[in-house]
């Protein structure tokens, strides 16, 4: 069994509200030296025998179609643990 996740970020030239608002908060709770601060979301997905080209294919098609905004919003894939 394997792992793979996709990582989806805005776009660098897409505003962040809620990352400005985390990085507003940590010099407040005493954090320093924070100069930015993006937020996105992680997907992990199990998938069940090896992690081949075709499974990684199939898993961006699934992050192009429905786990990210490809208008707004970058994606990355990668496999965590193969067993």
């Amino acid at each position: 069994m394997a792992r793979v996740v996709v990582a989806v970020m805005p776009k660098p030239e897409i505003l962040d509200p809620q990352g400005k608002a985390v990085q507003g908060a940590l010099p407040r709770l005493g954090f320093t030296g924070v100069t930015d601060v993006r937020q996105g979301k992680r997907f992990e997905i199990e998938i069940d025998g090896e992690v081949t080209d075709a499974v990684i294919a199939e898993v961006e098609k699934m992050a192009e179609t429905l786990l990210s905004n490809p208008v707004i919003e970058n994606y990355t894939v990668s496999v965590e643990g193969q067993q």
